[in-house]
């Protein structure tokens, strides 16, 4: 194995890689030596994580899609087995926000569309992708979920909802695959200073960047393969 890249050879994809936290993700683990599949809904944003990436020397190849429609991702999961035959990492990161209300306030179409990305959106990603890690008998899936998944969050129901359904999805999915030795983990960021958190009254220079999920994410993909990092907690270490 290349010691300066410890991916090298792998083929990575990132869902919501068109900005803050996907992106991190996207050009960390291309820094790490994996060609890194840049997954999302709007091609500016992921042409520009692309361009970043290969102007620090990366490998990358974009696909637009969005996670919430089967077929799109359907499509996504060939290109990526018909172009690199291999998939070893896969991080679903694509999320919507939704603070402004409670519950009883929430419109069917706000829930739904939360939800949809959330949760539906990562069984749709491990239902495609899943299988050409079964194949290899090798894989590792990294869900980014949230500290809304532990915790009480006010105005934000559905929101915590859909990161506590990921907790008990990532959880159970871990088990099913184990066996076909993928690792399926967790990490759950508080505060981060993105478009996506609320951050009313908060103070941004204390909250968590988009490259500290990165770096919780490389640690999971470099750990020794006989072992398994379950879930990671990442708290700004100021309450913002």
């Amino acid at each position: 194995m290349d010691t300066g890249h410890p991916l090298a050879g792998q083929v990575a994809v990132i869902t919501g890689a068109g900005r803050g936290i996907g992106a991190a993700i996207a050009l960390k683990l291309a820094k790490l030596g994996a060609t890194a599949v840049l997954c999302g809904r709007t091609q500016s944003t992921l042409d520009a994580t692309a361009k970043a990436i290969l102007d620090a020397g990366g490998k990358t190849e974009v696909i637009p899609c969005d996670v919430t429609i089967l077929h799109q991702m359907e499509y996504a999961s060939a290109r990526v087995d018909s172009t690199f035959g291999r998939l070893d990492i896969l991080v679903n990161n694509a999320g919507v926000g939704g603070f402004s209300d409670q519950l009883h306030n929430l419109a069917p179409e706000d829930w739904d569309r939360i939800l949809n990305t959330n949760l539906r959106g990562v069984y749709f990603a491990i239902r495609v992708f899943a299988p050409l890690m079964i194949r290899a008998y090798s894989g590792h899936i990294i869900n980014i979920s949230s500290l809304a998944g532990k915790n009480a969050l006010p105005n934000g129901a559905a929101y915590a909802a859909s990161k506590w359904g990921l907790n008990g999805l990532t959880y159970s999915v871990a088990e099913e695959l184990r066996p076909h030795n993928i690792r399926a983990s967790i990490i759950c960021p508080g505060s981060t200073e993105t478009e996506l958190s609320p951050q009313a009254g908060k103070d941004p220079k204390k909250m968590l960047q988009p490259d500290d999920i990165a770096h919780a994410v490389a640690m999971l993909v470099t750990q020794a393969p006989q072992s398994f990092i379950s879930e990671i907690l990442l708290r700004p270490t100021q309450k913002p």
